[in-house]
C-alpha cells in the first residue's frame, strides 16, 4: 500500500465527472488500498477517487463501524433530512452545514465484483452522499445551507 497525495480546493480535476468502472483487476485493488490507507493517516472518514486524482467511482469510508470499499456506488433511495456541519479532506479547515438525506441506500459493487446494497443513516448517509458528490464534480460547499 501507498500512501497518495489528496488534491485540494481549486484542482479542477475535482469538479470533473468520474467513469464507471468496467473491470475489477489488480489495479484497481491496489488503489482501494491506497485509498483507505490515505484515508486513515488524514485522519478522514471517507474518500473518493478523484480526490486522490484518478477519475474512477470508487469511494472508501468509515465512520468507525469499519472499511466500507464501494465501486460505482448509486444512491437508489433516500429519505428523511439531517442539517449538520461538513468538512472535506480537499478543503482542510473549511466547514459547511450542509442539508443530507437522513437515510440512503445504496447499491455497488465489492472489489470481488458482487451487487452489494449498503444502507446507511445518520453520520454513514451523510457520508455515503458526500463521497458519491465526489464521484460528480460536487463538493460539500456546493450544497452549503444557512441555519
Amino acid at each position: 500500500m501507498a500512501l497518495r497525495n489528496i488534491r485540494k480546493y481549486g484542482d479542477e480535476l475535482l469538479r470533473k465527472k468520474s467513469r464507471k468502472v468496467e473491470h475489477i483487476d489488480k489495479k484497481i485493488i491496489t488503489l482501494l488500498d491506497d485509498m483507505q490507507e490515505t484515508m486513515y493517516k488524514a485522519d478522514g472518514v471517507g474518500l473518493a477517487a478523484p480526490q486522490v486524482g484518478i477519475l474512477k467511482r470508487i469511494v472508501v469510508i468509515d465512520v468507525g463501524d469499519g472499511i466500507i470499499r464501494l465501486i460505482n456506488p448509486v444512491i437508489i433511495s433516500h429519505e428523511g433530512s439531517q442539517i449538520d456541519e461538513e468538512g472535506c479532506l480537499s478543503i482542510p479547515g473549511e466547514q459547511e452545514k450542509v442539508d443530507r438525506p437522513y437515510k440512503v441506500k445504496v447499491e455497488a459493487l465489492n472489489e470481488k465484483g458482487e451487487k452489494i446494497v449498503i444502507k446507511g443513516e445518520g453520520l454513514l448517509a451523510r457520508a455515503l452522499c458526500h463521497e458519491i458528490d465526489h464521484l460528480d464534480g460536487i463538493l460539500f460547499i456546493d450544497k452549503a445551507v444557512d441555519d
